[in-house]
């Protein structure tokens, strides 16, 4: 069940792969096109476009410390309006360690007003269960607490979407902290999609989410053997078997496509009816 209405993950350059999959995705399924610093508008705009085209919901990345002005930010959410791209966005920090603009973080975003302006109805915002390697934990309590409050206030929906993690423990914990603190949007936990062992350790040391040897054994990986590919066959066993609605609300799931959108939708196909 926490594999009905899951979403995915996009960059720019993944249009091809998005028309490949279409076929092993559901209609309606919400698709974040990622706002990577390499990409342009131009292409965030085509891969939203695309994810629309393809009868899917697009969720655009909207990273507050990467937006150098206001009038950059109402330029962005003016051109996705036109692509019929702004219902649905994903706000997060960012990044850079310093703003580049007025935007300090997501909640500077949120509370400037230039949602409304651009129709925006859904806000996702991050989550991070293991922590964040730059923000201490007393810092990322009071701000998801802040966020959600004012898209409450807002009359604003939208969901949690966490850091992929490895270990279905830390996630469950986190979440069930996260409604003994009145938190009770859903929550799409993020999971690696199937990629090469190498590529998984590699994401996993960048984002602080876990040491090479904490995630082999909770993969069953070598370390010895890094050339095969791993999925996340026991993560989703163990998040069905540990997950309570009653303790956890309404939990559903987020695939990073790190070995490719194509990759990991044929993997979801294969796995949902293997379960």
């Amino acid at each position: 069940m926490l594999l009905d209405d899951f979403s995915l993950e996009m960059t720019g350059k993944d249009i091809g792969e998005l028309a490949d999959a279409r076929a092993t995705v559901p209609p309606g399924t919400r698709i974040n096109v990622t706002f990577l610093g390499h990409e342009d508008t131009a292409v965030r705009l085509a891969a939203a476009r695309a994810v629309k085209g393809g009868g899917f919901v697009p969720v655009p990345h909207l990273p507050a410390r990467r937006v150098a002005s206001r009038r950059e930010l109402d330029e962005f959410l003016a051109a996705l309006r036109e692509a019929g791209a702004a219902d649905e966005l994903f706000v997060v920090g960012g990044d850079p360690r310093e703003p580049r603009g007025p935007y300090p973080d997501s909640l500077s975003i949120i509370e400037s007003g230039a949602l409304e302006r651009y129709g925006v109805r859904r806000v996702s915002i991050a989550g991070y269960p293991e922590g964040h390697p730059g923000i201490p934990d007393d810092v990322l309590w009071p701000a998801l607490t802040d966020k959600t409050a004012a898209l409450r206030k807002q009359g604003r929906a939208g969901d949690i979407v966490t850091q992929f993690g490895f270990d279905a423990d830390p996630v469950l914990d986190w979440i069930a902290a996260a409604r003994e603190r009145g938190i009770d949007s859903p929550v799409r936990i993020g999971v690696p999609g199937p990629a090469g062992v190498r590529r998984l350790l590699r994401y996993a040391a960048r984002f602080g989410v876990g040491t090479s040897a904490s995630i082999a054994r909770r993969y069953g990986l070598s370390l010895t053997d890094l050339v095969g590919t791993a999925g996340p066959d026991r993560l989703l066993r163990a998040l069905a078997t540990d997950y309570h609605p009653g303790r956890h609300g309404e939990v559903k799931l987020h695939f990073y496509t790190f070995g490719g959108l194509r990759a990991t939708t044929e993997w979801i196909h294969q796995f949902a009816k293997t379960s």
